[in-house]
């Protein structure tokens, strides 16, 4: 089986761009996960497409999913 880092190396080498650093993958993954608790498990993709498509650093789109958190 691939490891999550053999995976997402590859990827980025087949997308031409380098992998994400260790802090990015951690805001994505917090990203993913406030998506997903905030709505249904399958916005989490496409909250994290969204971000990429905006251009929003992991960070950044993080932050932003966080300002819409239901309270």
């Amino acid at each position: 089986m691939t490891t999550t880092a053999e995976w997402v190396s590859g990827y980025a080498e087949a997308a031409g761009i380098s992998p994400p650093s260790q802090d990015d993958i951690d805001a994505l993954l917090q990203l993913a996960a406030v998506s997903a608790h905030a709505s249904e498990r399958t916005a989490a993709p496409i909250t994290c497409w969204i971000a990429a498509t905006a251009g929003l650093t992991p960070a950044r789109a993080l932050a932003l999913a966080e300002s819409m958190r239901p309270t």
